[in-house]
């Protein structure tokens, strides 16, 4: 984990030397919605806090393209607590990861939106705990007590927009790469089988990011800047 946070600082140190930018940093709150894709339920019925802090450097002198680094907490994992014909047990479990995404981002000159696309390493925290409910006639307890895999490395859209100065929306989509569970069995008495698992989440926050409106390229009407 240390040397992920060196390589950070020393991308981002480089990035903003080359282009001598100021390295801005900023704090984010908001919350998750998730599955995991495998579990045999539908829908993103798990939600869960976030929260982290991040810094983000101008790549151009216009502030069109920029690259982000997070350090961030998110709870995802499953929920259904309600059988119906297609969700045929109960469950509630919480994955508390911490979220090292690195994003590359366009803004969008006239409307100020910015579109970014990036990779998010993931670290599990602790196993999952929360309950489990089977309906025993048609499926069976998980045989590796429910551990997932402690690393997870996702592919992230993200697009966030300006409300005051400073303060951002975002919305970030992700999605596991390779499994964070392998082999989950079911079993409903006619066929048996087993599902590898993936994180999927959208996540909505709030940011607020420290400078952001002494950066060039924000004030696109002064000095004739940002166009």
């Amino acid at each position: 984990m240390k040397k992920i946070f060196l390589y950070i600082t020393i991308l981002l140190f480089c990035a903003g030397t080359a282009n001598a930018q100021r390295i801005h940093g900023y704090v984010s709150a908001g919350t998750a919605t998730s599955q995991v894709e495998g579990d045999e339920l539908k829908g993103f019925s798990h939600w869960g806090l976030h929260g982290g802090v991040g810094a983000v450097t101008a790549l151009d002198d216009r502030d069109r393209f920029t690259l982000t680094v997070e350090a961030d907490y998110t709870c995802r994992g499953i929920y259904n607590r309600k059988y119906n014909a297609e969700n045929l047990y109960n469950i509630k479990l919480d994955l508390h990861y911490v979220d090292i995404p690195v994003t590359f981002f366009f803004r969008d000159p006239y409307g100020g939106l910015r579109i970014g696309a990036g990779l998010v390493y993931s670290r599990l925290v602790s196993q999952p705990h929360g309950i489990i409910a089977y309906r025993p006639s048609y499926f069976i307890p998980d045989t590796n007590n429910m551990k997932f895999l402690k690393n997870d490395i996702s592919a992230a859209l993200e697009a966030r927009f300006t409300i005051w100065k400073g303060l951002q929306f975002s919305t970030r989509f992700q999605y596991s790469i390779f499994p964070v569970k392998k082999d989950w069995a079911f079993d409903d008495h006619n066929s048996q089988w087993k599902n590898n698992c993936y994180n999927s989440s959208l996540t909505f926050r709030l940011i607020w990011e420290f400078g952001y409106d002494e950066r060039p390229g924000y004030h696109r009407k002064s000095k004739g800047r940002g166009r």
